[in-house]
């Protein structure tokens, strides 16, 4: 009961994920990223200790592909996760297990890798894919929305969705952002919102993060 895209922006080289579901507070359960290294998603019976994992791997060396395997090799209760991964060189890896209920699929495209299960239909990822591949000359975030409109388009969930999230990072530690809606009538439209509002932003709040002297005084500005 959730669809979800893990993607990079070749120009910029930040990467992120965007999740949608039925059930609250899908950010806090499900996406994973971190600058320079990669973004994963965990989903389906969700443990959200894998995507931390995976983020080690890859900042150690492995590829998403690697990571991946390395992880379904090991982790208990394998059977019931979902997993997706994108790695800094936009390598990308998925995994379903045996018990992840359908309707189920992922998708490869170019920079990004969509998963999905208990959906309407398989084409879900496909669709999700194909939007953010669609919209290369926009932001990462609003490529990441894309998607997510179209995985509803294109049959999203048996139960309306109630909550979204949507996470970028870029150069710093903390996230470039980090957005979520829960417990809404029209989760993935409010997440478009929210990001309109915030992007214009963003820029700003890692200034003040970095250079506060610069962010209270800006050139030109009267000290």
């Amino acid at each position: 009961m959730t669809f979800s895209l893990v993607g990079r922006c070749a120009r910029t080289g930040m990467l992120g994920a965007v999740v949608t579901t039925s059930s609250i507070a899908v950010g806090s359960r499900c996406t994973h990223a971190r600058a320079g290294v990669g973004a994963v998603l965990t989903q389906h019976v969700t443990d959200p200790r894998l995507g931390p994992l995976a983020l080690d791997l890859m900042a150690g060396g492995s590829t998403a592909e690697e990571a991946k395997s390395a992880i379904v090799a090991v982790a208990p209760h394998r059977d019931w996760r979902q997993l997706a991964m994108i790695d800094r060189l936009g390598g990308t890896a998925a995994f379903s297990g045996a018990g992840v209920r359908a309707e189920k699929d992922e998708a490869h495209g170019q920079g990004c890798v969509a998963i999905a299960n208990i959906v309407r239909s398989a084409a879900v990822p496909r669709a999700m894919v194909k939007a953010f591949e669609a919209a290369h000359a926009a932001s990462l975030g609003q490529r990441l929305v894309d998607a997510l409109r179209a995985g509803e388009a294109a049959g999203g969930e048996f139960q309306p969705v109630v909550s979204s999230a949507l996470l970028v990072v870029h150069r710093e530690a903390f996230p470039y952002i980090d957005l979520r809606v829960d417990e809404h009538a029209s989760p993935i439209e409010e997440l478009a919102r929210l990001l309109s509002a915030y992007e214009s932003e963003a820029d700003t709040y890692v200034v003040r993060a970095i250079d506060p002297d610069r962010a209270m005084h800006p050139p030109g500005a009267d000290r």
